[in-house]
């Protein structure tokens, strides 16, 4: 199974090499900061009709669908078609086609795939982690040696502006430096092949972490909410991702 969904979406990811005027073809939805191009929608039902003939009983659960089903019961495909739009939108690359396969809500495939970078991340549950089919896992340092990846919760900044520049605050002074990159699929997969020790925002969509959380978890490191709680399927959440050197900073946050 994960063969299959590694090459379908391979094949999302040419939808997104193959971009020519992106500018010509981005939306707003809502706010300025809250985009979406034509080049999502076409990667999102390129893999809905091709996903979805893999495995007809599924339902898919995408970024742009306008209606959503239960995934906590049964399989379901949680989908991203591109996570970092904006990235996208302004050729700074840094964007991923995201697909989870989930049972009964539990993940159980996860592929993350950087087309610009030609980087596939993928991991099925219990059988580990891979960047371009070989093993990866997360690294062993302290976060004192570790570098951060953050996300800003940009679409709902209002709400969760200070608590994000407080816990910020807090690692920057206890780590060794920071990173901000726009895709929260691809900041957990950075942390399970030790490009990084730690991810965190406070607030991301079941798409933006489904499949990533299961590549870090498979490498060897956790994930959770800010909380500590574990991560939902079906409804937005903050997210702790971390190696398990890292792991016990997410009780000391502020």
């Amino acid at each position: 199974m994960l063969d299959k969904i590694v090459s379908i979406v391979r094949e999302a990811g040419e939808i997104v090499r193959g971009a020519g005027d992106i500018a010509a073809h981005t939306h707003e939805k809502g706010a300025v900061y809250d985009l979406v191009t034509d080049y999502d929608v076409a990667v999102e039902a390129h893999l809905k009709r091709e996903l979805l003939a893999l495995l007809p009983e599924a339902i898919f659960y995408g970024e742009e669908e306008k209606e959503f089903q239960d995934a906590s019961r049964g399989w379901a495909f949680i989908v991203d078609p591109i996570d970092g739009t904006t990235n996208f939108t302004r050729s700074f690359h840094q964007s991923a086609v995201s697909v989870a396969l989930v049972k009964d809500g539990q993940v159980r495939y996860g592929v993350v795939y950087d087309p610009a970078k030609g980087e596939m991340f993928s991991a099925s549950r219990g059988g580990g982690a891979f960047l371009n089919g070989r093993p990866i896992a997360a690294s062993d340092r302290d976060l004192s040696h570790g570098i951060v990846i953050v996300g800003t919760a940009l679409y709902h900044r209002e709400t969760y502006t200070d608590q994000t520049f407080r816990v910020m605050r807090h690692l920057f002074d206890r780590s060794m430096d920071f990173r901000r990159f726009g895709a929260a699929a691809l900041d957990l997969c950075y942390v399970a092949c030790g490009r990084a020790e730690v991810m965190f925002e406070y607030h991301l969509s079941p798409w933006d972490y489904a499949a990533g959380s299961l590549v870090l978890e498979e490498a060897g490191g956790r994930t959770a909410a800010m909380t500590g709680a574990p991560l939902p399927i079906t409804a937005p959440s903050s997210v702790w991702g971390s190696n398990a050197a890292c792991w016990p900073e997410l009780e000391k946050l502020p």
